[in-house]
């Protein structure tokens, strides 16, 4: 992830992104949210990464993220790639007032 020149930004200021496994055997009842082995509010730093996607950050998970598409270009997990049989699920958290 890189540090480029910030840009004007229309961008979402906030996520909820969501570490889910991406295979469960019976999820029963619960949701996708109470399936979460961990989730994280990460905020816009600002800055661009190598995917040409703004970069979010906060509680040890960094993110690339298309906020036009939703998609998740790049993460890390406590500056590690994530783990295999992890998938990442987005929210979107409202602004700040």
């Amino acid at each position: 992830m890189s540090n480029q020149p910030q840009r004007a930004s229309r961008h979402p200021q906030r996520f909820e992104i969501l570490l889910v496994p991406e295979h469960v055997e019976d999820r029963g009842d619960a949701s996708v949210v109470d399936s979460a082995v961990r989730s994280a509010v990460v905020e816009a730093t600002g800055e661009w990464g190598v995917s040409g996607y703004p970069r979010y950050a906060g509680h040890g998970i960094e993110a690339e993220i298309d906020s036009a598409t939703r998609a998740v270009e790049a993460v890390l997990v406590d500056g590690s790639e994530l783990d295999i049989g992890l998938g990442v699920v987005l929210r979107e958290v409202p602004a700040r007032p």
